[in-house]
């Protein structure tokens, strides 16, 4: 099982206090920082495996889905997109498509897509 640094009690605690209080998505605020790490590991238990990198600057970075293991250098499949745009799509307030077309999300790779896991937060 990958490794969790987030309590999952304190991440849920986390994500409920930011979807009730929008003011709190800001990149100082404590509660959004600890929210936005929880779905991304949420995203690696759900989705394990180390064959795509989901980048969240300056927040945090995972491993996940099953297939080719990736253990040296740039990941051949990554997925980059901001902690505002991240929160968004894992609590399912935005969709995939929408963030790419917009182009907040930078993804490469053949298996860079992951909408099919997404929203985590249901």
């Amino acid at each position: 099982m990958p490794l969790r640094r987030i309590k999952p009690l304190e991440g849920i605690i986390a994500v409920r206090a930011v979807l009730a209080d929008p003011t709190k998505r800001v990149e100082t605020d404590d509660e959004f920082k600890t929210a936005v790490r929880y779905l991304l590991e949420e995203l690696m238990v759900l989705r394990p495996g180390r064959s795509v990198e989901v980048r969240v600057p300056p927040l945090g970075a995972i491993q996940c889905i099953d297939g080719l293991t990736h253990r040296r250098g740039t990941p051949p499949n990554t997925v980059e997109l901001g902690p505002l745009e991240w929160f968004a799509l894992a609590v399912g307030e935005v969709s995939w498509e929408s963030l790419v077309a917009s182009g907040k999300i930078l993804a490469s790779g053949t298996r860079a897509d992951i909408s099919d896991a997404l929203p985590i937060w249901r």
